[in-house]
């Protein structure tokens, strides 16, 4: 089924971008390109850190942040 809709000069414009930035061949192909990343979840982020401080513990990250914040004494 296809549907027209209206858009103003502004969105049209932003559309053309979008459908030479993504390679889509129309601009239905665009907008179901950013659909579908917007809606997708994320892979989570957290915790990525992990494998790159496995000998870091959090007893010495605290207290190399209490150290450090005291070499920044404001007052």
């Amino acid at each position: 089924m296809v549907t027209t809709i209206q858009v103003d000069e502004k969105t049209i414009l932003l559309l053309k971008k979008l459908k030479e930035a993504l390679d889509a061949s129309s601009y239905d192909e665009a907008i179901t390109k950013v659909a579908i990343k917007h809606i997708q979840p994320q892979k989570s982020m957290a915790g990525s850190l992990g494998k790159y401080y496995k000998q870091y513990t959090r007893e010495r990250m605290i207290k190399e942040l209490k150290e450090e914040k005291k070499g920044f004494d404001r007052f």
